[in-house]
């Protein structure tokens, strides 16, 4: 340890001891010659196991310092290798950590957090655009300084890489537990600009809730605070998704969606949709006025057949999707019986992306609320065609409940679930998917609720087995490859999130690693591409699949892992 006063390398006064971690000291020091203050670093080898490691980490983290030049970097003036220990002389930084912050102030601002994530995004920036790029991978409040003046420094590059194109894997794999990303725990794949984007995520995800994020981690902010953002939330779930192709690609993307969050609010994304919806109510209007000027019901009904024939060949020839939901919805509007354009407009415009958005949410239920003939709505109208709206209540059930903003909404699927469920029309084996799915339903609701007698109603066992009763079978030759996919998709994700709910509930690490087989089996032998209008995209969702089932396997075998580690067996 360095004395107060002693002088280093003939130049640098050590006036006070600023910090202590693990391996080493932080003083505060003096250059009496340019009167200027700076932090020295020390890093003793008799107080480090396998210093020889230790220092070459340290020689890594300060040749990559001295390349850069960022003003939420801290500069390395110096390296000072002498018997005994190592030093390293840097910026002296006024200010806090974001963990102090929490620590001492809990939960932080909104607006706050935004103007520190947007600042972390540029200096993350700056780090990936470097040639070659440089990965940081130890995002976490600790690693961040917080200025007097609200800027943010992003120290302590020991963990950081230099990104080596063709690599299919990193050298070391290092992190922290938590904010790390998935693909940090595996030694076989390598890390880029998105793993640090998954970090910021779950740093984010800590400042604004106060929960220290842990390995599979919902990360839906809105959970532990409703009033926070619904488009901050949208983004965080977005920088924290597992497979590393669903996050933001680029640091870029993500400090715009930052600094335009409020978009992505719901309430806002739903005004930008009024134009369009404005349209539609417009279109219903004109329709209105053209059919009371054409005089007797015949003629109505021969032009009617006529535009909307007309419509629908006008939304499958659409350059955009808007215009083809434009088409379809003016379709809906002169025959809302008919059941072609509904199916047209949720399963190739709304679904075309696997992803139901609220804004498209927002859109069906105006065309279905809609009175379109004689005061009546159109779901009404539509309803009486019993076995294409039976049909039509199961396609709505499973994109609710499966794509809805992604990750699906299960309570918004109960009705049309419901519906299916009670059909005397569909197929048998869709009547009992909707029948377990609307079951499934209702775990979300009751899970981890106690009842009045302090008991749980319902547990993760119970949910675990309803998953697995699901997944049994054929799926795609019983229905479709859409559809199965969907039901492997759901049964992933569940094991991600939920692996160690399933496992303090008595699912055994066996039991989740065999079922996940098993849907890569069927994955190989049940789902055929066919070459048809949704081959690209059941060809992308597949091959996620794939991705997400090993991102599964490795979250299962890190919380048993996790929990022998804590002695626990």
């Amino acid at each position: 340890m360095l004395e107060i006063g002693t002088i280093i390398d003939g130049k640098y006064k050590i006036l006070n001891k600023i910090g202590q971690g693990g391996m080493s000291i932080v003083y505060l020091a003096m250059n009496e010659r340019a009167n200027k203050q700076w932090a020295i670093k020390e890093v003793r080898k008799d107080g480090v196991q396998d210093f020889e490691v230790v220092q070459q980490g340290l020689i890594a983290e300060t040749n990559i310092l001295k390349k850069l030049n960022h003003p939420n970097l801290p500069s390395i003036i110096d390296v000072i290798d002498e018997e005994g220990r190592f030093l390293i002389v840097m910026d002296y930084i006024e200010g806090n950590t974001l963990e102090w912050t929490l620590e001492e102030e809990g939960t932080q601002p909104q607006d706050m957090v935004i103007e520190w994530a947007i600042q972390l995004c540029d200096v993350l920036g700056y780090l990936h655009s470097r040639v070659p790029p440089i990965i940081y991978r130890d995002m976490k409040p600790s690693n961040v300084m917080l200025r007097p003046d609200g800027t943010v420094v992003l120290f302590d590059f020991g963990t950081a890489r230099e990104y080596k194109s063709g690599n299919a894997a990193d050298t070391t794999c290092l992190g922290t537990r938590g904010y790390a990303a998935p693909e940090q725990y595996d030694a076989a794949r390598q890390t880029d600009a998105r793993t640090d984007i998954y970090c910021l995520g779950a740093t984010m995800y800590h400042l604004l809730t106060g929960e220290r994020p842990a390995v599979g981690q919902d990360y839906r902010i809105r959970r532990r605070n409703p009033a926070l953002s619904t488009g901050l939330e949208r983004i965080i779930l977005k920088c924290t998704s597992p497979s590393p192709e669903d996050r933001y690609q680029t640091c870029a993307q993500l400090m715009y969606d930052l600094e335009h969050y409020q978009d992505l609010d719901i309430e806002n994304t739903r005004q930008r949709k009024k134009k369009l919806t404005l349209f539609f109510a417009t279109s219903a209007l004109c329709l209105v006025c053209a059919g009371i000027s054409l005089g007797t019901s015949l003629a109505q009904k021969s032009i009617t057949a006529n535009s909307y024939d007309s419509y629908m060949l006008e939304g499958e020839g659409s350059a955009t999707e808007e215009e083809a939901a434009q088409a379809y919805a003016q379709a809906v509007s002169l025959e809302p019986g008919q059941p072609d354009a509904w199916m047209e407009l949720l399963e190739n415009v709304f679904l075309a992306d696997d992803n139901l958005t609220s804004e498209e949410d927002q859109l069906m239920r105006q065309l279905l609320n809609e009175s379109s003939s004689g005061n009546r709505k159109n779901e009404e109208i539509f309803a009486e065609n019993t076995a294409a709206y039976e049909e039509f209540a199961y396609r709505m059930g499973l994109a609710y409940f499966y794509s809805y903003e992604s990750s699906g909404n299960k309570s918004m699927s109960a009705k049309w679930l419901r519906i299916a469920s009670e059909s005397g029309s569909l197929e048998a084996n869709m009547v009992e998917r909707a029948e377990k799915l609307s079951q499934i339903s209702e775990y979300y609701s009751r899970i981890g609720v106690a009842n009045k007698y302090g008991d749980a109603n319902t547990g993760y066992q119970d949910y675990w087995n309803d998953l697995v009763s699901l997944a049994m079978g054929n799926i795609a030759e019983a229905d479709n490859v859409t559809t199965a996919m969907m039901v492997y998709k759901e049964l992933i994700y569940q094991v991600y999130n939920h692996a160690a709910d399933f496992r303090a509930d008595g699912v055994s690490q066996k039991e989740m690693l065999d079922e996940l087989e098993y849907v890569r089996q069927h994955l190989d032998s049940d789902i055929v591409i066919a070459d048809d209008v949704n081959r690209d995209r059941n060809t992308e969702l597949k091959e996620r699949l794939y991705e997400n089932l090993e991102q599964a396997r490795r979250q299962v075998l890190a919380v048993f892992e996790a929990r022998t580690e804590g002695g626990e067996s």
